[in-house]
């Protein structure tokens, strides 16, 4: 029996060879297409990974990654995450609360701009809205924190300019924390909705449209038709990037916390998330062991968070999960 077995295992494993060789044959042209990306993939992706041996060690330049004394205790790095000091916690619970505004923010109004552009008919006046949407995604964010330092500026902003000229006081916003927020979730709005707006009409583009034809048959208005056929054949696809933005929940747009806000202290009660104070950290310092702590523990995180939000989503709507 055990020969047998032995025997069949074998021929199991062959047949298995024997397909792998006839799919690179039959298809290799696609295999030499994803070759690039399989390769990026792997030198940004992968091989960064052995540097993760910086968050357990005293790094010395002089001795290199691997050469570099391993910390007692090995959790020292992580200490300036977990010593449950005011700044930390602060940091911790702005980036969780401020990403989470992002994604319910940025998903409401990119599936609203998704519906609008869907809506329009005129071929040219339609490429030149995404178009509009699509560019602020590719400004630098220093360029960003210029403009919004324009607007915003107590002296010579043109925000505080209006409202000088209506009779009202100026806004010291730069001095007051509490407005911040709402201006990070605007700017955000702003730079990244058009992005995911076009994802979206892609997905409304490929719906069929027979749906919507007989719809109109049946007598249904255009927000009927909205809201019975394009919002629910869009939610798988909204499910998928909920769930790719959680994966990132606890990493922050460093240049928007950072050049966009000035890196202004008064501002760090709303605005000082875990990169930027890492940041701060690692240049009074210069332990770059602090930051591949900090960067581990981010990462191991965000994997938890989809894993445990994928779960969820698997449980409810299979066809929408990540895997």
């Amino acid at each position: 029996m055990k020969d047998r077995n032995d025997k069949t295992g074998a021929a199991k494993g062959k047949s298995r060879g024997k397909k792998l060789i006839y799919d690179l044959k039959s298809g290799w042209q696609l295999y030499l297409m994803a070759l690039p990306a399989m390769t990026l993939l792997f030198l940004f992706s992968y091989l960064p990974m052995g540097g993760l041996v910086i968050a357990f060690k005293n790094f010395n330049f002089k001795k290199g990654i691997f050469g570099s004394d391993w910390l007692d205790p090995w959790y020292s790095n992580f200490k300036i995450l977990f010593n449950y000091n005011d700044a930390a916690t602060q940091a911790i619970r702005n980036t969780l609360l401020l990403n989470f505004l992002f994604i319910i923010g940025g998903t409401i109004v990119a599936l609203s701009l998704a519906l609008a552009f869907n809506e329009i008919t005129h071929k040219s006046f339609k490429k030149l809205t995404q178009s509009l949407s699509f560019l602020p995604y590719f400004i630098s964010t220093v360029v960003v924190g210029i403009f919004v330092s324009g607007l915003l500026n107590y002296d010579t902003g043109t925000i505080n300019q209006l409202l000088e000229n209506m009779g009202l006081e100026r806004i010291p916003f730069y001095m007051e924390p509490k407005y911040w927020p709402i201006i990070l979730l605007v700017v955000n709005i702003w730079k990244g909705a058009g992005y995911s707006a076009v994802v979206y009409l892609a997905t409304i583009s490929g719906i069929d449209s027979s749906y919507y034809e007989a719809a109109q048959i049946d007598g249904a208005s255009r927000w009927q038709q909205i809201y019975y056929i394009s919002l629910p054949l869009l939610r798988p696809t909204v499910i998928i990037l909920t769930l790719l933005s959680v994966g990132r929940i606890m990493n922050a747009d460093f240049g928007l916390f950072y050049n966009v806000t000035g890196d202004m202290p008064t501002l760090y009660a709303t605005t000082d998330v875990i990169d930027t104070y890492i940041y701060r950290a690692l240049r009074m310092t210069g332990d770059i062991g602090i930051s591949s702590a900090t960067g581990f523990f981010q990462s191991v995180v965000s994997f938890v968070l989809v894993i445990t939000s994928n779960a969820i989503v698997r449980r409810y709507e299979k066809d929408a999960a990540l895997f």
